[in-house]
């Protein structure tokens, strides 16, 4: 059996960590007494830095930063593990488990003649049925919807591999389910539609009245994971979450070139919405984006390691007492000069929306960027909107640098 040689980075690691060692021993033995918790602090640095070292060289991981990343995009056969994605999920959707434990459903037809009798092969058959399914696409796709794609529960629309567009339409709604994930997907244009037929399950077709033009709406939905999507310019929100929805995060998304960006909680009167928990993570507000970075309602919301380069009236707001813990994110104000506040408190006076529980946590402010805060500091309501360790700021253009939907290839990461 051949011995390894002195130059393979494995044995190279161990003779510099045994030599380490050895020198620290010699240092201790030969200095006052130190404190043995110091001595093991230093020895996990050095042995911290030497692995960090060996991660630059590639020896390691093809690591990012990014938790959710970090979780697939190294595996070159990614292709060929596309459930292990629903385990990837952090924050306070992290048990989505979309159609984890289904089988593989490969969308062929683009098409969405009817929408009460979708064809076998579209991405609205797909989404109907009762069953747990992983949704992936034949090839890249230019899908126009007739009328909203209303899902069922326990189905991920996985777009990875193609260039898939849902836009020029209605698109999806989440409307009384549960476990969907929602990945790589260029979600734009969206147009109200209504007044109409749709199916909504193999069993069951009904009327719907007009809907938002929402790009994702989310209503009375539960266990909700939006990752890695596009999304521009639809008629309301890009993404929404109410009446009741919860346990829900939206993460990696690059979002532009819109008004309303995100509304999370129905409605000031709608106290039904004061359990809602999201995490907005790693995504990128970017530009021609106006307001409703979200804005939220109620609930608890934990906004954390996003990069905001643009927003024109102001980034995160909210009304009815919600509560909002920002970590870690990028604020970088726009140069108009009355809008360099990133919060807005909304429809009520400041002797009531003081009380509110928002802060400010390592955030980077830029260009005269300034976060209002507002409560008590070391509310215990933090806890609640709390949903994962926030990396520094200093780390989020990193973090976030391949928002949205990826391009990715058979055969070699992602």
């Amino acid at each position: 059996m051949a011995m390894p040689s002195a130059s393979s980075p494995s044995l190279s690691l161990l003779v510099f960590l045994f030599c380490l060692l050895t020198l620290t021993l010699i240092a201790v033995s030969s200095a006052p007494v130190q404190d043995p918790e110091l001595v093991v602090q230093q020895v996990q640095r050095s042995i911290y830095n030497a692995s960090a070292t060996r991660r630059k060289l590639g020896y390691l991981s093809c690591g990012t930063g990014n938790p959710i990343d970090d979780c697939w995009r190294c595996d070159p056969n990614w292709e060929k593990n596309r459930q292990r994605l629903a385990d990837c999920a952090i924050g306070f959707g992290k048990g989505a488990i979309g159609g984890r434990d289904g089988r593989i459903y490969v969308v062929t037809d683009s098409g969405d003649d009817d929408p009460v009798t979708p064809k076998p092969g579209t991405l609205r058959h797909a989404v109907i049925q009762e069953e747990p399914l992983w949704i992936i696409f034949e090839r890249d796709m230019s899908i126009k919807l007739k009328e909203e794609l209303i899902m069922n529960s326990f189905k991920t629309i996985d777009g990875r591999g193609a260039s898939v567009h849902i836009s020029g339409g209605p698109c999806i709604t989440i409307q009384f389910v549960t476990n969907i994930i929602i990945h790589g997907l260029n979600i734009h244009d969206c147009k109200q539609g209504g007044n109409a037929m749709v199916r909504d399950s193999p069993n069951h077709f009904g009327w719907r009245t007009v809907s938002d033009g929402d790009g994702v709406s989310i209503f009375g939905g539960s266990h909700v994971w939006v990752d890695h999507c596009s999304l521009s310019n639809c008629a309301d929100g890009l993404i929404d979450a109410i009446h009741g929805s919860t346990a829900i995060t939206i993460s990696n998304n690059y979002m532009t070139h819109h008004d309303k960006v995100m509304l999370l909680g129905h409605s000031d009167s709608y106290t039904q919405d004061k359990n809602m928990q999201v995490t907005i993570a790693f995504n990128h507000f970017g530009e021609g984006l106006v307001q409703r970075m979200p804005r939220c309602r109620h609930g608890y919301f934990h906004v954390v390691n996003n990069d905001y380069t643009h927003w024109e009236m102001y980034a995160i707001g909210g009304s009815a007492n919600p509560t909002i813990n920002s970590q870690g994110n990028r604020f970088s104000a726009p140069d108009i000069r009355f809008s360099k506040e990133v919060t807005k408190h909304e429809d009520a006076p400041e002797s009531e929306w003081k009380n509110w529980n928002w802060r400010s946590e390592g955030d980077m402010l830029i260009n005269g960027a300034f976060f209002t805060a507002s409560g008590a500091g070391a509310s215990s309501s933090y806890a609640k909107a709390s949903s994962l360790g926030a990396r520094p700021s200093s780390l989020v253009g990193s973090i976030t640098t391949t928002s949205g939907a990826l391009n990715c290839r058979k055969d070699s990461r992602c």
